[in-house]
């Protein structure tokens, strides 16, 4: 996103909201991170989290400071809503704590209460070393979720980019369907749907593409590769579409002529746990329920210890590696669903012994009363 995708009211909204956090905290500034928390407050989508770099975001209202990497500092110029914009490194070794160091002292910042952003991703255990040094002598709390849990639930513009995202990821899955024949690499066939989500206007995705056939049906997470699709092939294929940053997710079952009955058997379970977990959401509800729902599902099924990868979780603006928020339906979430919330719901059946793995990816936006399916594409498993 840049400044420029949302009106000026929606980002004065977004910085109004973490001030209010960081009121209940005690913080007079947080040094955020993440690009999804950066990007969100302040637009641009520089590709800057490749190294280290850092928003200065005060309590009080005011001109914010923005340190990244000298390469983007005339596009953060251009294209976000901070104004003192400070770059490092690039023609000569720098080291960008050092330059942390002077911002700090310059404004006065080490008097301030601060709030550290340690995302999972982005900042380095090296600078994280130098930077817990560098505040040692400061007041200072780690707060790694208080910008992401903010932006969970998204706004009515944040929604029409999620759902033009969707829609570009069907017509990616139709190219797809179109594309799939015997002889065809996995690789030829996903050059084909990445070049409709391109030509759609999609951004490249935070996660590449997953693309699984055959004896390679049991890898979650697998790339496409030079393998040729053979008659009877189980193809799974996960990907996203991406407008402005903003992901919608997809993941389909197929196969290449008939599919095994055992293949069936358990999509039917997998389906069935899908639809319980998203027949228990809305509004008010705590994540772990639909979670409970589906491996209830499943386990009665008998297949609980092939239950390998997670329910869901929390879809949104993304950078690499990650398109997923920290909202997981887990046994352990204490998140509870708020209308504009977009969650992935996947829970899989991956039984590697006998070469089956089925998975059926859908995103839901969250609803007063329920959960509504984003993708059209059919969800039932195709045999082309």
């Amino acid at each position: 996103m840049s400044k420029h995708e949302f009106d000026i009211t929606e980002f004065e909204t977004r910085q109004n909201r973490v001030r209010e956090a960081m009121d209940k905290e005690a913080l007079d500034i947080i040094l955020v991170m993440a690009p999804q928390s950066i990007h969100w407050l302040i637009g641009t989508r520089a590709k800057s989290f490749q190294e280290f770099q850092c928003l200065f975001f005060t309590r009080e209202p005011g001109p914010l400071t923005m340190l990244m990497r000298l390469a983007e500092v005339l596009e953060y110029t251009e294209q976000s809503l901070a104004q003192d914009i400070r770059g490092w490194g690039g023609r000569e070794p720098e080291d960008p704590i050092d330059i942390v160091r002077s911002i700090m002292a310059e404004k006065g910042y080490f008097k301030y209460r601060i709030g550290l952003e340690v995302p999972y991703y982005y900042l380095g255990p090296y600078d994280y070393v130098k930077l817990k040094n560098l505040l040692n002598d400061c007041s200072v709390k780690e707060v790694p979720f208080l910008i992401e849990d903010l932006k969970l639930a998204k706004s009515p513009a944040e929604i029409a980019y999620i759902r033009k995202a969707s829609e570009i990821a069907d017509a990616a899955f139709q190219t797809g369907l179109d594309t799939i024949a015997e002889g065809k690499t996995e690789l030829e066939i996903a050059a084909e749907m990445h070049r409709t989500l391109m030509a759609l206007g999609s951004d490249a995705s935070a996660s590449p593409m997953n693309f699984v056939s055959g004896e390679r049906i049991v890898y979650p997470h697998g790339f496409p590769t030079e393998r040729k699709l053979k008659q009877g092939d189980d193809i799974n294929i996960e990907y996203a579409g991406c407008y402005k940053r903003y992901h919608c997710t997809i993941g389909r079952q197929l196969c290449l002529g008939k599919a095994r009955s055992r293949v069936k058997e358990i999509y039917k379970v997998v389906r069935e746990a899908c639809d319980r977990c998203i027949a228990e959401i809305k509004a008010g509800v705590p994540m772990v329920k639909p979670h409970e729902a589906a491996k209830k599902v499943i386990a009665d099924a008998g297949l609980d210890p092939y239950r390998l990868h997670t329910t869901g979780y929390g879809i949104g603006p993304g950078y690499p590696p990650s398109w997923g928020e920290n909202n997981h339906l887990f046994a352990d979430s204490t998140y509870i669903f708020e209308p504009g919330m977009v969650v992935s719901i996947e829970p899989p059946v991956y039984i590697n012994e006998e070469r089956i793995g089925v998975r059926i990816i859908d995103d839901v936006l969250v609803t007063e009363t329920g959960a509504e399916i984003l993708s059209e594409t059919s969800r039932d498993l195709i045999e082309l």
